[in-house]
């Protein structure tokens, strides 16, 4: 059976165990991370060297980075509605993954370890101003792409893409900050949150 090493809390766990549900697929949950078994671990280590959540383990094979993740279960499993195989498609879906884990995940980092971790270290009013503004400007980016789809980030179907993204929406709306009135990003939480996996896996931790 599939493992999943990783706290269910992890927003970037999360991006896994609602693909999992997505797929109807089995899993095993194997708690890591802060408040369970340390990722500093030398067992924990052998598996990934950069010490973070998650990992899977799906028989001899072992992956971590949330992102590639999920495209390999989506693949694994022949998904295509998920993450499709013709190269156009996939790259549209990919680039929004892309974009969530490098652009969207490098303007939040800041003000959410202030406002929600009250992380000591990260307390310059001036660099959360920043941060906040750059959130904020990039969710616009979204929000112009979802205007522009009426639907979901790729395109008019759900895909992988929205797994992460989606997670990553939800945490700007819980994050107590001045957020911009996005109309095509709250329609596009509502469509979400019509989504088991979604209900279950979207809101259930912030670390």
């Amino acid at each position: 059976m599939l493992k999943i090493l990783g706290k269910s809390t992890s927003i970037n766990v999360r991006k896994v165990l609602w693909l999992c549900e997505e797929l109807g697929l089995p899993f095993e949950l194997e708690e890591w991370g802060s408040g369970h078994r340390s990722t500093s671990e030398p067992e924990f280590l052998a598996l990934n060297p950069n010490a973070l959540v998650p990992v899977i383990r799906d028989g001899g094979q072992v992956l971590w980075e949330s992102n590639t993740i999920c495209r390999y279960l989506a693949g694994r499993e022949q998904r295509d509605d998920l993450l499709p195989r013709a190269p156009a498609e996939r790259a549209r879906v990919e680039q929004w993954m892309d974009w969530q884990a490098t652009e969207l995940n490098n303007a939040w980092r800041y003000a959410f370890m202030a406002r929600v971790r009250q992380s000591p270290e990260h307390a310059d009013p001036a660099q959360i101003e920043a941060s906040v503004r750059e959130w904020n400007r990039r969710m616009g980016i979204l929000d112009a792409q979802l205007a522009r789809t009426g639907a979901h980030v790729a395109g008019d179907a759900f895909t992988v893409a929205d797994i992460v993204v989606g997670l990553s929406v939800n945490r700007w709306k819980m994050t107590p900050m001045e957020r911009p009135e996005l109309p095509a990003v709250t329609a596009y939480l509502h469509r979400l949150e019509a989504r088991p996996g979604f209900r279950r896996h979207g809101g259930n931790g912030i670390p």
